[in-house]
């Protein structure tokens, strides 16, 4: 990501100007971009034109301004699309009409907002440093399945699942089984070959259950040489093999403790994530008075200066209530202020995803809490009978 211009200060009203660079960078705009900002950006409209003998259709560039009301975003495609009322007057399109507008890598835009909080700066900020980049791609593997994914700071995609029919090695089919095997590898190297990029990407780690994981790789390794894959050939230290449990997505939270995987992988985000949401389940399972989840769970610790470590997924702070925003916003300020930790997670992680499951806000202990740990508590951290956690009745 690029930023024309600095960015505002934290509380002020002001604009900011991006231009995506990646596909990751659009997951970190569909996290900036909300409900009542307004973006403005090109787009293209379809106009009729009267040649007075009739009408000519024609595809028209405009530099549209919009109060936004909707955002949709697609991980495959890379793409946002906006949808909200037009402040610009232009003969093609009316003040205050509906219009759409789609933001995609390498095209400029700006976005203002009324107030702009301190997350979303350090967003900006942590979208343009280059170093965060996808730096991981992972090829899951067995036989007659494979997902091809890039693992980056803020995303995990999946972008080629190669199937086949791979017949057993037992039987009338035992004679096919080679060479289905052969053309089941060779897909996948095909989709290896069209997305792994060896400017950006420091490691490609197969993985997945039984053997194929280790036949693919001897596989990989052979046409390496045979079709003169240079650049791979460049970086075959770099290219490693882990055992997981399946080769679906979900599994690849399990490489970031692999045996021997661990340290060339530690410094990526997604590993943070995986090794601290680990922390949080240990100390579920070991001292459950000090693993707290939950908005009423957390917020009470909060509020009595015990929490180490916030963990807390970007989707909590997507939402349109501006209060329920702002009082995540604040929780994680607050916890940094008192000498904690907060991580925040990406929902498009297999990490995030599985904080999600835990209403997307957790939190690891100074202490322990045993009085709270099975108490009834509102989501603001009061309790049900209308007693604060010190106590005292709340009016």
């Amino acid at each position: 990501m690029k930023q024309n211009g600095k960015s505002p200060q934290k509380g002020e009203e002001g604009t900011v100007k991006l231009i995506p660079e990646e596909g990751e960078d659009m997951w970190h705009v569909y996290n900036l971009v909300r409900a009542g900002d307004h973006v403005t950006a090109t787009t293209f409209r379809k106009v009729q034109r009267d040649l007075g003998a009739g009408t000519e259709s024609e595809r028209v560039k405009l530099k549209l301004t919009i109060a936004v009301e909707s955002v949709d975003f697609d991980p495959e495609g890379a793409e946002i699309r906006l949808g909200g009322r037009n402040l610009t007057e232009t003969d093609e399109v009316k003040l205050g009409s509906h219009h759409t507008l789609q933001l995609e890598a390498h095209r400029p835009f700006q976005i203002q907002k009324a107030v702009w909080e301190g997350l979303d700066l350090d967003r900006i900020q942590e979208a343009c440093n280059p170093a965060l980049t996808a730096d991981l791609a992972a090829v899951l593997i067995t036989e007659g399945l494979a997902n091809v994914c890039l693992i980056g700071s803020s995303v995990t995609v999946v972008k080629a699942k190669v199937e086949g029919n791979i017949p057993k090695k037992r039987g009338a089919a035992a004679a096919g089984y080679d060479k289905a095997l052969s053309r089941f590898f060779d897909k996948v190297l095909q989709a290896v070959v069209r997305h792994v990029d060896w400017g950006t990407i420091k490691c490609l780690v197969i993985a997945g259950p039984g053997f194929a994981k280790d036949k693919f790789k001897e596989h990989l390794d052979l046409e390496v040489v045979r079709q003169e894959l240079k650049v791979f050939q460049q970086h075959k230290r770099n290219i490693l093999v882990a055992g997981v449990s399946s080769a679906h997505k979900h599994s690849l939270k399990e490489l970031f403790s692999a045996p021997g995987l661990a340290a060339q992988i530690k410094d990526t985000k997604a590993a943070r994530e995986v090794n601290v949401l680990q922390d949080f389940f240990d100390m579920l399972s070991s001292d459950p008075s000090r693993a707290f989840y939950g908005p009423g769970h957390v917020i009470a610790a909060h509020q009595l200066g015990a929490i180490a470590t916030l963990l807390i997924t970007d989707s909590l702070f997507r939402v349109n209530n501006v209060a329920d925003r702002t009082r995540y916003t604040a929780l994680v300020e607050e916890v940094e202020a008192n000498g904690g930790t907060a991580v925040i997670f990406s929902g498009m992680h297999a990490s995030g995803e599985q904080l999600d499951q835990l209403t997307g806000l957790a939190a690891i202990l100074r202490f322990p809490l045993p009085d709270l740990e099975d108490a009834d508590l509102n989501p603001d951290g009061t309790l049900a009978d209308n007693g604060d956690v010190n106590g005292n009745v709340v009016q």
